[in-house]
């Protein structure tokens, strides 16, 4: 019996799952909307709404805890533009916009069930969230010339 067992274990160790969970916390952070499964969606939310409650704290303590439960972003990367730094945006952008909201601060919605498993999929966003975060850069793009090599 699971009587008191909270969370799902979503068939991965609890090392993958903790890394999966950062991982998606920064990808909302960053594009503030993304699409997954409804269970990951479900415990996802959680985790987003705790970063942004620390985030309105602004403290420097807040600030280091809130940087613990993210991945680490090389700053190289954060320097050249190509990645954003998922802290900040959240103690100066998230924290000013829900200054005044009480909790709440996701929205899960239904979309449907996907076509290779039926897997139920779910759209989980920010409320009140900015439309231009929405694409944003998600990861390497290949050149034009590596794919011509690789075909080759």
């Amino acid at each position: 019996m699971r009587h008191r067992k909270a969370g799902r274990k979503l068939n991965k160790t609890s090392s993958h799952r903790k890394a999966m969970f950062a991982n998606m916390a920064h990808a909302l952070i960053k594009h503030e909307q993304i699409v997954t499964t409804l269970p990951k969606a479900k415990e996802l939310r959680p985790i987003v709404e705790r970063l942004i409650t620390l985030a309105k704290r602004g403290t420097l303590h807040a600030r280091r805890q809130a940087a613990a439960k993210l991945p680490q972003i090389s700053s190289q990367l954060i320097r050249d533009e190509v990645e954003i730094n998922a802290v900040d945006k959240l103690f100066d952008t998230l924290a000013e916009r829900y200054k005044d909201r009480q909790g709440g601060y996701t929205r899960v919605l239904k979309a449907g069930f996907r076509h290779g498993d039926a897997a139920p999929v779910a759209v989980i966003e920010l409320v009140d969230r900015d439309e231009d975060a929405k694409g944003q850069y998600s990861g390497p793009e290949l050149d034009e010339d590596f794919e011509e090599e690789a075909v080759a």
